[in-house]
């Protein structure tokens, strides 16, 4: 079975001839590290153990044309996800595929660290030495002199000197091979194809971090036909990166890895928990509010407590047997305007967990409301802080919004911080949206360490709601 697909489905649904044709623009050489490395795993014949990581830059649809196991990373952190792979499943044939502005720039610590656990795993790195996808930045590895869009008069001082990623990687204790390799001519494909399959062997046989990069032409950001771009690799850049074996150690093969341990049981006694079902309280969905899918968002200022209130709401769907979700977003609001938490429970399987347009919005000061309350899904509840937000803004059709003084009350009762505790007294009021009785036992199980502030939060979740019901 041939590695690459027979249709690439992102291109006009696989019909025709660019179902038949890549992204990648004429003359970039992505084209032909992905066929060498495609070509290395078919004639090794661990295709059906080989598992390709690409992350973000023009790499990014490498998924739709290698018939392996694909995963997705975020920019830079290919590298953390191979080593994931490597070890949850150590019969895997691992192989990291970056480009300069994601392994060089953003993963710059990640591909360290990763060389540095010295696991078998395999990194193919291609260097065009510009940013491709985003629109042809200076790169870290962009030459002296070279003009780019964010160095339009040229790298000079100013901007530093590039960075010559297979000689830092020859370096460290942990690769044990290290080589670099070019695409300009019949000679140096030969030489790069080797080299891609010679690391994927490395790694087969269990011996050791393989890095390969790849100099590379990108035409379209460098300005040049594809004939000047091959030109300008051979003459220019391998005059900075010269090509060849930066580091090869001969070492026998290690010890096999060891299989984690997917025992469910065991896994339970290491964190502590349990398998006794928690109470259940709700008779079943809450869909007061006409969804079988709700979005719930928790936003306001740095200490208002809203990461926690979303967490609690979250264990307590959790305990009712729904699937529930809990995505915090931190940030420079972590001091003041606003930062925020999205919740979704869903009957069946929440099939996304932001909350763009919730349902439900919980705000405890008034950049919140004014944020978020004009994006909410029409006849939703608004809840929010009426001791610190004076108005609110004009809310889609049908949207209820519900004032109740959170900070006020959490002051009388002698804790300003609880005031989260108020709120979600408050929303379980207004919205039915879990038994009174989840939420409570899920905060005494939050507080379990510490039985003496339970009143005290239990005071705060009835005066929430009782300030909802007046």
């Amino acid at each position: 079975m041939s590695v690459f697909y027979e249709r690439f489905e992102r291109h006009a649904h696989g019909e025709g001839l660019k179902g038949q044709s890549t992204h990648y623009c004429p003359g970039c050489g992505h084209g032909l590290v992905q066929k060498y490395l495609a070509e290395a795993i078919e004639e090794l014949g661990v295709q059906d153990r080989t598992i390709a990581v690409s992350p973000v830059g023009c790499a990014v649809f490498m998924y739709y044309y290698l018939d392996v196991g694909n995963t997705q990373a975020a920019h830079g952190r290919a590298p953390a996800v191979a080593v994931a792979h490597k070890l949850a499943n150590p019969e895997a044939v691992v192989v990291a595929y970056q480009g300069d502005g994601d392994l060089a720039s953003i993963g710059l610590a990640e591909i360290f660290a990763a060389a540095e656990l010295a696991l078998p795993i395999t990194i193919v790195f291609v260097n065009n030495a510009i940013y491709g996808m985003t629109g042809g930045q200076m790169a870290p590895t962009s030459l002296p002199g070279q003009k780019t869009a964010t160095s339009p008069k040229g790298r000079g001082t100013f901007e530093g000197q590039p960075l010559r990623m297979a000689e830092l990687m020859a370096q460290l204790d942990g690769p044990v091979y290290v080589e670099r390799v070019a695409l300009y001519d019949p000679k140096q494909r030969t030489r790069a194809k080797k080299a891609i399959k010679k690391a994927l062997e490395l790694q087969i046989s269990n011996r050791g971090f393989a890095f390969v990069e790849v100099l590379s032409e990108c035409p379209t950001h460098l300005g040049m036909t594809p004939e000047q771009a091959e030109a300008w690799v051979k003459e220019s850049m391998t005059a900075h990166f010269p090509l060849g074996v930066k580091k090869e150690v001969a070492v026998e093969p290690r010890p096999p890895l060891p299989r984690p341990d997917y025992d469910p049981e065991r896994l339970l006694a290491v964190v502590g928990a349990t398998t006794e079902a928690p109470p259940r309280f709700a008779d079943g969905f809450p869909e007061r509010l006409g969804t079988r899918d709700l979005a719930v968002k928790f936003a306001g200022a740095g200490g208002d407590g809203a990461q926690t209130a979303a967490m609690l709401l979250t264990h307590s769907a959790i305990h009712e047997g729904f699937d529930a979700t809990h995505i915090p977003s931190y940030g420079p609001e972590s001091r003041g305007g606003t930062s925020y938490a999205d919740v979704r429970i869903a009957a069946g399987e929440v099939l996304s967990p932001a909350a763009p347009r919730p349902d439900v919005l919980v705000a405890f000061n008034a950049p919140s409301v004014e944020r978020f309350a004009p994006a909410m899904a029409p006849g939703g509840v608004l809840l929010y802080d009426s001791a610190v937000v004076p108005s609110v803004p004009p809310l889609p059709a049908g949207v209820r919004a519900l004032g109740v003084p959170f900070s006020t009350i959490a002051t009388e009762i002698g804790k300003p911080m609880i005031k989260n505790v108020v709120a979600l007294g408050a929303l379980q009021k207004a919205t039915d949206v879990l038994p009174s009785a989840s939420l409570l036992h899920t905060i005494r199980e939050a507080l379990a360490k510490r039985p003496e502030l339970v009143p005290l939060n239990e005071e705060a979740f009835r005066r929430g709601g009782e300030a909802v019901a007046s």
